[in-house]
């Protein structure tokens, strides 16, 4: 017998939400289309004007007073550089939200956005916040080279905890080896996957997500190096390939197989640019509000915020070294089912 959803949830969120007498629901959401890192069309948009886009279309969507909420919560990766300066905060006043909404920045890197949605309805939960804000926003092409030049170690946690600073590529391939994926899984996987986006593009399946952005992007002319500025709509996601085949992803090379002189570096290697997450860059937030207050305002909600909870853990690499990770997970509830939004596993190096 199944075990009932609401068994699931994590304590504290279900507990919170009895004690208060308080529901929070999803009001409305909103989001840029994502753009591929450095050569699209968000390689020189600020991380404050992606995310304040985002939120401004939000509260649209919504039908509500910008001044109504009290609390932005954004999530971000690489909370540096153009997504710095808490970018959650100067994001809401981008959006048009007075000065007197706060802003708070989340940094549990790939689930960061997910964090930052569940202290969005906590604080609607637990605080007595009407209206508050979640959210994400990454900008890969701004930020990742600034970060990546800046790594800092630290000499304890190095000794006793390196795999902190491990990059997703040796991690991914590790535990590929460790639980059996082979290479032909990985690149079937990611047909299906590109098949499924391709799909539901076709279909208009993202359209309504969506809100389609100008901006300008720099544009570099292969044969002259010369730098150009063009004016772009981002309308919707680029990062995808619909003409992918599994032929092209099985003939590329992983990118850990061999080191710069051609020597083996890692014989099992199954990471490829082909198999891997497009590096991308965009954002997107959501409207989180008391039920009650959502049913007066004749707003109909996307769904219930049930549940939120963590768990970390260690996988050992092949050295026997120790790599944190954890595990997130979002329930909502929708009038028809309860669903686990997002799982995820990620090595707590990944941005």
């Amino acid at each position: 017998t199944p075990t009932p959803a609401a068994a699931r949830l994590p304590p504290f969120a279900t507990t919170m939400s009895l004690i208060s007498g308080r529901t929070a629901v999803i009001a409305s959401t909103a989001r840029t289309g994502l753009a591929k890192s450095f050569r699209g069309k968000f390689n020189d948009t600020h991380g404050a004007a992606m995310t304040g886009h985002a939120i401004q279309h939000a509260i649209e969507r919504a039908g509500i007073d910008p001044a109504e909420v009290e609390d932005v919560f954004i999530g971000c990766g690489i909370p540096e550089g153009a997504t710095g300066m808490n970018i959650a905060r100067n994001a809401a006043l981008w959006a048009g939200c007075p000065v007197t909404t706060s802003g708070a920045t989340i940094n549990r890197f790939c689930s960061s956005g997910l964090q930052a949605v569940a202290s969005a309805a906590h604080t609607v939960l637990a605080e007595g916040s009407p209206v508050a804000i979640g959210g994400g926003v990454d900008s890969i092409s701004l930020c990742q080279p600034g970060m990546v030049k800046g790594v800092v170690t630290e000499k304890k946690l190095m000794k006793t905890y390196p795999g902190i600073w491990m990059p997703m590529i040796n991690t991914a391939d590790i535990v590929a080896e460790r639980y059996g994926v082979s290479r032909e899984d990985l690149d079937q996987y990611s047909l299906l996957s590109q098949q499924r986006t391709a799909a539901a593009q076709a279909a208009g399946l993202y359209d309504a997500e969506i809100a389609p952005m100008d901006t300008v992007m720099n544009v570099v002319d292969r044969e002259t190096k010369e730098v150009s500025r063009v004016e772009v709509t981002v309308t919707h996601d680029d990062c995808n390939r619909p003409d992918t085949t599994y032929e092209a992803l099985a003939g590329m090379t992983p990118i850990m197989r061999f080191k710069k002189d051609g020597s083996d570096l890692n014989p099992n290697a199954t990471v490829t640019a082909g198999n891997a997450s497009q590096l991308s860059d965009g954002a997107a937030a959501q409207v989180v509000m008391e039920e009650k207050l959502a049913q007066q305002k004749g707003i109909e909600a996307l769904g219930i915020f049930k549940g939120f909870g963590e768990k970390k853990h260690r996988h050992g690499d092949h050295q026997g070294r120790a790599t944190a990770a954890a595990a997130t997970v979002i329930t909502i509830t929708t009038d028809t089912a309860t669903a686990t939004v997002a799982t995820i596993t990620t090595p707590i190096s990944s941005p």
